[in-house]
């Protein structure tokens, strides 16, 4: 069969994408409103299909951990929750990092802070993408903005992460994990029957052990692996950027958004047109690595910019960076769960024009 279509949720999909892409362990547990794609998972027992094992772990702590291991043995796993889970994986995150190891971390963004809401939001911009564990480090971060870019972005995520070595996340948010629409479902994958050769497979008496570790007590080796670390980031931002544009080509007003808050922008851009006020939109698909290059081409052709998030402002901060100046840079968003209308965007533009 090469494919079919299917009416899904966006955990749904993320959760047949997993299937389909060849992965080796999912290690969850459940958390509004991320909870289907473990639930999903369960259900379909993709490991009669594919062999594919599919744990619920006894905390987000354990499950974090469980994809530690089974990255450190070459292993493609993953696992999913929601903001507060998130924050409970930060130590593994960081150490999965430190060590280099590849792997796929969804995270379905709900209100916060602390216990918050499970109403969609964007306020975990900061952690995702400045590295919200302990130490020098970034996750590949991919930023979804339909149940279709959630099915794909895992395929596409394992590829970053292995081809890096480096830990990949689906920043998404309740809004698109509950939402359903049209998905294009691709073939199964045949899972990869050779390991990479860092892999802790045991040790064949052809070459030398291999020792994954986060840990080195010698402080000039410690910088060492930092400023190797680094440079691999500088690789990263060099390749790896991507990014959609909608009327940008003669666009005077420009706002900049992901997710959720994109597809709003789409209708506050029709709107705008509609009004003869020449609106265009960017779009990050990657958030690290942010479009620091072309939001400063941009920002040269146009009389102001507007980041729109679900946050008190977060993604905006990337958005300076990158303007540095050349043109004003104002923040408009919604907190705690509330999504902003198309209209209430439309009309925050039109207080930049007076």
């Amino acid at each position: 069969m090469e494919g079919e279509l299917r009416l899904m949720k966006g955990n749904e999909a993320i959760a047949e994408a997993a299937i389909r892409a060849g992965v080796d362990g999912y290690f969850g547990y459940p958390i509004t409103p991320q909870s289907e794609v473990i639930e999903y998972l369960m259900e379909a027992n993709p490991y009669e299909k594919t062999g594919m094992v599919v744990l619920q772990a006894e905390s987000e702590l354990a499950a974090i951990n469980m994809v530690y291991g089974g990255a450190g043995c070459g292993k493609k796993v993953m696992t999913s929750s929601s903001s507060p889970g998130i924050s409970l994986k930060q130590e593994g995150i960081s150490y999965i990092a430190g060590a280099e190891l590849p792997c796929l971390i969804v995270n379905v963004v709900r209100g916060g802070p602390g216990l918050g809401t499970i109403q969609p939001s964007q306020s975990d911009y900061f952690q995702a993408c400045k590295g919200g564990g302990h130490g020098d480090y970034h996750l590949i971060v991919l930023a979804p903005a339909s149940v279709q870019e959630m099915y794909d972005f895992v395929e596409l995520a394992f590829d970053l992460a292995f081809k890096y070595r480096n830990p990949a996340m689906i920043l998404s948010d309740g809004a698109i994990g509950q939402m359903m629409e049209k998905v294009y479902l691709k073939p199964f994958k045949e899972r990869a029957k050779v390991l990479p050769d860092w892999a802790t497979t045991g040790k064949p008496a052809h070459r030398e052990r291999n020792i994954i570790t986060s840990l080195d007590l010698d402080p000039y080796a410690q910088e060492l692996h930092n400023q190797k670390l680094q440079a691999k980031y500088r690789e990263i931002e060099k390749n790896e950027v991507r990014f959609e544009e909608l009327m940008t080509d003669d666009a005077e007003y420009l706002f900049i958004a992901y997710g959720t808050s994109a597809r709003v922008c789409q209708k506050a851009v029709q709107l705008a047109r509609a009004e003869g006020i020449k609106a265009g939109l960017l779009r990050p698909i990657t958030l690290y690595p942010f479009p620091m290059l072309k939001t400063r081409e941009l920002a040269g052709k146009v009389k102001h910019i507007i980041s729109v998030e679900m946050s008190a402002g977060q993604m905006v901060e990337d958005v300076r960076l990158a303007v540095s100046g050349i043109t004003e840079v104002s923040h408009y968003g919604r907190m705690g769960g509330v999504i902003p209308t198309p209209e209430e965007v439309f009309e925050n533009l039109k207080t930049k024009m007076q």
